[in-house]
């Protein structure tokens, strides 16, 4: 049986492992009208009302950033907005205790983990049996094998300077997802000091989300994993004051949320 052209579009988002939208008009004179978007608003098939066009394209770029999936009225029309996201990808730099504990839970909610450090003994695949790749070497070693792109979150576990400075030139001008170091206060307020002094912009730097994880008091490391893939959740799918921003910003305060 042949595919139509929505389910044809929707496969290709899919496989080619990008960001898109299937808008449904599911109230008003445009009943049933479907579009198809992709990551930058451009249509791959389909069509939209011209009159609500440009709203549902901005609102549909807003909710694929946190990836959600919702109807949003206006007025008389409501649409059905399905978030297509790629599988995320978690890269771990730091074969540590946390990192052992880090890995299961995060392949359990849905990431495709990779791990890295430049110790062969740490890097093995009896500590971390649920990676799906483990890449033994320094960052500039590493070269084309580390991705980062816009369904990434980087993890730097690894208290040497010598695996993480490496990472800064790449990740800070990336258009990863999330960029979390382990440090205590004091640690990250001195890598920001210093990477400001490098002269790397304060927006950039402002990314680096340490000390890493959310302030749950969390001491061991399964607790410290717990509360690092608290705060990645966070900034996957946007906290409850980060929506309601959204929804000044783009009018989805006027939706309904699912």
């Amino acid at each position: 049986m042949n595919e139509g052209p929505v389910l044809a579009a929707v496969r290709h988002i899919v496989d080619s492992d990008q960001f898109g939208c299937r808008i449904v008009m599911v109230d008003g004179p445009d009943l049933y009208s479907t579009a198809v978007i992709d990551a930058d608003g451009g249509y791959i098939t389909g069509a939209l009302p011209d009159r609500l066009s440009g709203s549902l394209i901005a609102d549909a770029l807003t909710l694929m950033s946190v990836e959600r999936t919702t109807t949003v009225r206006y007025g008389d029309d409501e649409a059905f907005f399905e978030i297509l996201a790629p599988r995320p990808k978690l890269l771990v730099f730091g074969a540590v205790h946390v990192a052992q504990a880090l890995v299961p839970m995060a392949q359990l909610m849905g990431f495709e983990v990779s791990v890295s450090d430049a110790r062969p003994a740490f890097i093995t695949a009896e500590r971390f049996p649920e990676a799906a790749e483990l890449l033994t070497g320094w960052p500039g070693d590493l070269g084309d094998r580390l991705v980062f792109d816009p369904r990434t979150f980087v993890v730097i576990l690894s208290h040497d300077a010598r695996y993480e400075d490496p990472l800064w030139p790449i990740l800070l001008g990336s258009p990863v997802r999330y960029i979390g170091a382990m440090g205590s206060r004091r640690t990250a307020a001195a890598r920001r000091e210093r990477l400001l002094a490098e002269g790397y912009p304060e927006a950039a730097v402002d990314r680096i989300h340490g000390p890493i994880g959310l302030d749950i008091g969390a001491v061991t490391p399964a607790e410290i994993a717990v509360s690092i893939l608290a705060e990645l959740t966070v900034s996957r799918y946007g906290s409850g004051s980060e929506l309601e921003l959204v929804g000044e910003i783009q009018r989805l305060t006027k939706g309904e949320y699912l």
